[in-house]
């Protein structure tokens, strides 16, 4: 069996699909605290691939108290190169329909109350972010969902708000008139810490409701978006055991994902603490 490279984050359950076999469940402790949950290490089509439940099991974790950093550096200390992130989302725009699925490929943020780098504390990193998302792994994902006839998106712009509070009509027309195409809670802050690892991420938003904005839909609920979501979920498990043959064992030296922080990191290394350098070394510790 392959190395694990391949990780998923996802909401509970979303492992547990038809021909998926269950390996086994790593705690991870990391120096940024403990992940949402264990990570359950999965067998796809003969992949090994590492799940991690975003908001842990029984859905116990909101979106501005997720540990993203630890969440994040966990999947880079079982070896993971790639995640793909799947998550539910309210659409901004008439011809993005409930039950599409969005392959995002911008990010506008609009949190305030997160951990959003690992950078701090004594040094100090600046990574490219033109495009948050790995346009490799978008488009194997894309070419996955065309093939099983999903309707699904190659690229969008996802507003992350803070939550945990859907949006107000006012807010939601805002969006739109923005040109923005779905709306979350989750995916820009583990964009930018997957980035920092030098991880590719991409995010497979499923669409569950058309926010608050259409007065012909009723206004956006919990059991809506479940309802939806359910079915949904479906479909994007179909996508995943689909994509994962179709990803390469190796990341190419022309990923830009690989090398985000070749040129980025600002401090000099002699004023970085050991302390600061033991915490990152998995992130920086071939560049210092």
């Amino acid at each position: 069996m392959e190395r694990l490279n391949i990780g998923i984050i996802g909401g509970s359950g979303f492992y547990q699909m038809e021909g998926v076999k269950v390996l086994e469940e790593k705690t991870i402790k990391t120096p940024f605290g403990s992940p949402s949950d264990n990570y359950i290490i999965v067998e796809i089509e003969g992949r090994k691939v590492a799940f991690l439940s975003r908001h842990s099991r029984g859905h116990k974790i909101s979106p501005s108290e997720i540990n993203y950093r630890a969440n994040i550096y966990g999947f880079k200390m079982l070896g993971v190169e790639r995640i793909i992130s799947v998550s539910a989302v309210g659409s901004l725009k008439e011809e993005i329909r409930p039950l599409d699925i969005v392959l995002v490929d911008q990010f506008y943020d609009r949190t305030y109350r997160r951990e959003n780098t690992f950078f701090k504390d004594g040094i100090v990193a600046h990574v490219s972010f033109a495009k948050p998302t790995c346009p490799v792994l978008r488009g194997l994902l894309f070419e996955a969902g065309k093939e099983l006839g999903l309707n699904v998106h190659n690229g969008g712009t996802y507003i992350n708000i803070e939550g945990p509070q859907f949006s107000t009509i006012a807010e939601s027309e805002t969006y739109r008139k923005l040109g923005f195409d779905v709306i979350g809670m989750t995916n820009a802050t583990e964009a930018k810490l997957a980035r920092e690892a030098e991880l590719c991420y991409t995010t497979m938003a499923l669409v569950t409701d058309y926010d608050c904005w259409k007065e012909d839909e009723e206004d956006v609920s919990v059991e809506m978006v479940i309802a939806n979501l359910k079915k949904n979920t479906e479909n994007a498990q179909k996508i995943i055991k689909k994509v994962i043959p179709m990803i390469p064992e190796e990341r190419g030296e022309d990923c830009m994902c690989k090398h985000a922080l070749k040129y980025s990191i600002i401090t000099s290394p002699e004023l970085i603490s050991e302390e600061t350098k033991d915490r990152l070394r998995l992130i920086i510790g071939k560049y210092i």
